[in-house]
């Protein structure tokens, strides 16, 4: 449960997050931290995480700091478990004008975790801004869409039969389904992709030339 609550502000973005990893409410300060929050959410390796998870004393500055975020994830095949993450997300801009006064919390921050055998991480607009990000601000309008079975077994046949990858034009082409089918099973495709029952390289932006492909047994 978060040990400190997030209240309304003047200055910047609050809200909360919806998400069902999330222990206790998942409150964010700024759209930075929201935007961290769908990266946790749509990552299949966080198991749950915690908002305002611990609070850490401070002796050199005689307070204590409370980071962001503690991300807990499942245990990797054949590997030993993955050490949980406890997380500060800052602007970058505010990180250097900052340094002085954000580096005897994050010493207390790194210690606390190591104790605990857990890694401490800052992470900025430039871990969280990505092109994952946007991809899954896109195809999370799609996640509890209902799809008719009907078309997810024609879906996954007609990739099944170019080979079991291919580009969405490709796939769902107007010349070669007609635009009317196309704009109906649009929705679905995004759908399977973003439930993982078709892969796509999150990591680049997606388009119609985006390589959609069957999942793997390995």
């Amino acid at each position: 449960m978060p040990v400190r609550p997030i209240r309304k502000s003047h200055i910047s973005v609050t809200g909360r997050h919806a998400s069902v990893k999330s222990v206790g409410h998942a409150d964010f300060e700024s759209l930075l931290e929201a935007d961290h929050l769908i990266l946790l959410d749509f990552d299949r390796a966080v198991r749950l995480y915690e908002v305002q998870p611990v609070r850490i004393p401070v002796p050199a500055k005689n307070t204590s700091y409370v980071p962001d975020t503690l991300a807990h994830f499942h245990p990797e095949a054949h590997f030993a478990a993955r050490r949980s993450e406890l997380i500060e997300v800052k602007p970058s801009a505010l990180l250097k004008k900052h340094r002085a006064d954000y580096a005897p919390k994050f010493e207390a921050a790194r210690a606390y975790a190591d104790e605990r055998g857990w890694i401490f991480v800052v992470k900025t607009e430039r871990d969280i801004r990505t092109p994952r990000l946007a991809n899954l601000k896109f195809l999370r309008r799609y996640r509890s869409l209902e799809v008719a079975d009907g078309d997810v077994e024609r879906l996954t046949d007609r990739l099944a039969d170019a080979g079991g990858r291919c580009s969405e034009t490709q796939l769902l082409g107007a010349d070669l389904v007609g635009e009317e089918e196309r704009m109906r099973l649009l929705p679905a495709l995004w759908h399977m992709v973003v439930s993982g029952c078709l892969v796509v390289d999150l990591d680049k932006p997606i388009s119609s030339d985006t390589v959609i492909a069957l999942p793997t047994t390995e």
